[in-house]
């Protein structure tokens, strides 16, 4: 399976992934930075609603039940007008996935309650995700909360997947997921030195500051 929507907007086919679900209610995702779970992640939110709508699937083969409902939370940028913050808006999106959610629904996590401390995000994430799975939900849930991710392993059950972002010794990604235990770093590290690597490069070129400032959002 690969994301639709990146093979409309890139010259070359894009890496696709294979994974065996069936049974899974639970599958959590994580790994280094910009290791293509975000991709992964609404590639099958994209395949669920090809699928159900009749459609031709974006990958070699595809299976899966057809669900209620699909619902997506993902992390959003800060209010603008500071009515309210970024936790607090998280949380009342959920609330309302929550209102209208029905038994076989399908909820997609994207680093969802990372705007609070770990301990914090963890916790609160982890409640919502034992709520919704009694309740017949299944769940794809990408995140850095290793506090998260590792207590649900070790928790673990038959119906919990755990895949990782693959990447290299040398620091590249291969876009590719793997069924893994969650590792306590992310690998930003890897981001640090290319984006300022860079930018010392442009500088010793001759290229001002803040142009490179401005390429390192």
């Amino acid at each position: 399976m690969y994301d639709a929507s990146l093979a409309l907007r890139t010259e070359h086919p894009p890496i696709g992934n294979d994974v065996q679900g069936d049974g899974k209610e639970l599958v959590v995702i994580t790994g280094a930075n910009q290791g293509g779970k975000s991709t992964f992640l609404r590639g099958v939110g994209l395949a669920q609603i090809m699928m159900q709508c009749g459609m031709f699937v974006a990958a070699t083969s595809f299976s899966a039940n057809v669900c209620d409902a699909v619902f997506t939370h993902y992390k959003r940028e800060e209010d603008a007008s500071m009515k309210s913050g970024k936790l607090d808006e998280e949380l009342k999106r959920m609330s309302e996935i929550v209102d209208h959610i029905r038994e076989h629904s399908l909820v997609l996590c994207n680093e969802s309650f990372a705007a609070t401390n770990e301990r914090e995000g963890s916790e609160i994430a982890r409640q919502i995700i034992v709520a919704l799975l009694q309740k017949r939900v299944k769940i794809v849930f990408v995140t850095h909360l290793y506090a998260l991710a590792h207590g649900l392993h070790e928790e673990r059950t038959q119906g919990m997947m755990f895949l990782r972002a693959q990447r290299r010794v040398d620091g590249e990604r291969t876009f590719k997921l793997t069924e893994a235990e969650p590792l306590e770093t992310s690998y930003g590290e890897d981001l640090y030195r290319r984006i300022f690597t860079f930018q010392r490069e442009e500088q010793t070129h001759g290229t001002s500051p803040c142009a490179d400032l401005s390429k390192v959002g």
